[in-house]
């Protein structure tokens, strides 16, 4: 029923209106089914979990349970539970000056009970708006039961005047305050056993002690936890009782496909709008740069048990813009194209989101970085070009026997950071067996996709150990495999 909130200021007003209570899980399961009914996107904005999550998490709300969202970091799970708040109604009334947002149909605290019976249908009421219905706290080993549920305020009670046997001289915790509201408890393993467990009868009963005192207060909440399977064995567990009183547990999961995984990050990710105007980023740097996650969650260098935040791509993305636009500031040029050699500035986003194990650690940071860009590259390789068989024939022909040898009788390649677009591009066009692959392999290409694909090509057979190449502090030099060891000899 939708009510004009504005011209409705006092309880007898809102009797008249016809206003009925009802609770929020009720609220949000209602308003679930309207959506669903009418057709339309539940959660918006979140990619990948359409035949998984998403309807897990319909079924958890239609059921009216309280949800416990398992998964690693960077899979949305607190942004799941924000957008939540959409399937709240616009607008709530609650009782003028009340802590714990109280009904006044269905008042819960001793200062709205008293309120309404001293001033009865002239009781003033207020309006709170749904996006104020989000309560949120992390999990931090520090929280304590007076943070979540209350205690005693000795100031109150002197104000006051109250002996300490008043339940007035309670101050209430961050639950109570959140009545009718979603309540979001982030990592929750982290969480300490004695505080789970005041937890219990909130989740079940509704009952709430405070220093000696048993109020019965039956919370409207929805209650919402997000858990990191790591905390089972790292720091901390769910105690098993609470875990028992979560109606459904959800697991989340990372995208299973390129294109989900770059609609992610081209929502994610904040670009400045000069920044866009200026570089271009072909479709295939954004294929591969996402393919270096995808490469990180089964490298044999990164803890698999951590996981790879879906902020790796999102972080590297901006980093890869940055750095071919730093490089057209600098040479003054207005519009540039992102080059395959931009992504040793990816690096710094990528060393700080990976755990790295023991070889791993032997590597280093920026070694495992590095090697997870080869092996993007290297998988996404024989999309464009023929495969490169581990093991052939010594005097077997490939296509790629041309371009090899024409290192073999050179003195190499170098391609420096800071090239203009025009240097850049007649640096690659003059090694013709190049453009014949390109030619050959990718005739449809389009011209201003052509480069970024030529430095694929170069880095695909050093990728493959058939060319070798080297960074120095101003860009790459690729060399002949055999040349460059009889050099260092």
């Amino acid at each position: 029923m939708e009510l004009d909130y504005k011209k409705i200021k006092n309880l007898g007003a809102l009797k008249k209106a016809g206003y009925q209570s009802k609770g929020i899980r009720e609220e949000l399961r209602q308003n679930l089914i309207s959506r669903i009914k009418a057709g339309e996107e539940t959660f918006a904005g979140v990619w990948g979990y359409e035949n998984s999550v998403i309807p897990e998490l319909e079924r958890a709300i239609l059921s009216r349970h309280n949800i416990n969202l398992l998964g690693l970091r960077g899979q949305a799970k607190t942004r799941l539970a924000r957008l939540m708040v959409d399937l709240l109604d616009d607008w709530i009334p609650v009782v003028e000056g009340s802590e714990i947002n109280d009904d006044p149909l269905k008042p819960l605290s001793r200062y709205a009970k008293e309120l309404i019976k001293d001033q009865g249908d002239s009781t003033p009421i207020q309006w709170l708006h749904k996006s104020d219905r989000f309560y949120e706290k992390l999990a931090t080993p520090d929280v304590t039961v007076a943070d979540l549920i209350g205690d005693v305020d000795p100031i109150k009670a002197a104000n006051l005047k109250l002996s300490y046997a008043d339940d007035r001289v309670i101050h209430f915790g961050m639950i109570p305050r959140a009545n009718r509201c979603i309540f979001v408890i982030n990592e929750l393993p982290d969480l300490q056993a004695r505080i789970q467990v005041s937890l219990f009868n909130i989740l079940e009963e509704g009952d709430i002690q405070i220093r000696g005192f048993k109020l019965r207060l039956p919370l409207d909440m929805q209650f919402v936890f997000t858990a990191n399977p790591e905390d089972y064995t790292n720091r901390g567990s769910i105690v098993t009782p609470l875990k028992d009183r979560i109606g459904s547990q959800i697991l989340t999961h990372y995208p299973e496909d390129i294109a989900t995984a770059r609609k992610i990050t081209d929502q994610e990710a904040r670009l400045d709008n000069s920044q866009v105007n200026m570089v271009y980023v072909s479709e295939l740097a954004k294929d591969l740069l996402e393919q270096i996650s995808f490469e990180a969650r089964n490298s044999e260098y990164v803890d698999a048990k951590s996981g790879v935040s879906a902020r790796t791509s999102i972080t590297a993305f901006e980093n890869l813009l940055s750095t071919a636009e730093r490089r057209a500031l600098k040479l003054g040029a207005d519009q540039t194209a992102v080059r395959l050699s931009d992504f040793v500035g990816v690096i710094p986003a990528i060393t700080g989101k990976i755990e790295l194990v023991y070889e791993g650690e032997q590597e280093g940071a920026d070694g495992v970085a590095s090697i997870l860009i080869d092996d993007a590259v290297k998988t996404m390789f024989p999309m464009y070009f023929p495969k490169i068989n581990k093991l052939e024939r010594k005097d077997a022909e490939t296509p790629y026997d041309e371009l090899l040898h024409w290192f073999f009788e050179g003195n190499g390649f170098e391609l420096l950071d800071e090239l203009t677009e025009e240097e850049y591009k007649r640096q690659l066009d003059a090694i013709s067996p190049l453009n014949e692959l390109i030619k050959v392999h990718q005739p449809d290409i389009d011209k201003k996709d052509s480069y970024f694909l030529k430095e694929l090509l170069l880095w695909g057979l050093v990728a493959h150990k058939k060319l070798s190449r080297q960074r120095f502090s101003e860009g790459y030099q690729f060399k002949d495999l055999y040349g460059s060891f009889i050099s260092k000899l």
